[in-house]
């Protein structure tokens, strides 16, 4: 059992400048399709100094960034099971 565990496992990639680029572009790329697809991008608490530069309140910015993760997430282990990182 334990052997058809190991083969199932996914290679994992130690933290690098190149993830953490990866993850940074990947919710700017999340940010900007925010700011282009949500319909409401101003209702809920606004953010001081961002929601100018973002356009987007607290609650839609925190939306963004989570999809933003989930598509980093994705982006990196596909990377690393390729051998890019």
């Amino acid at each position: 059992m334990s052997t058809a565990l190991l083969a199932v496992a996914a290679r994992m990639s130690d933290w690098s400048p190149n993830v953490g680029l990866i993850m940074v572009a990947c919710n700017v790329l999340a940010i900007v399709l925010a700011r282009a697809t949500v319909k409401l991008p101003n209702v809920g608490p606004q953010i001081p100094v961002l929601s100018d530069v973002a356009g987007l309140s607290l609650p839609a910015l925190l939306g963004a960034t989570s999809f933003g993760h989930i598509i980093a997430a994705g982006v990196i282990l596909g990377l690393t099971n390729m051998g890019t990182i």
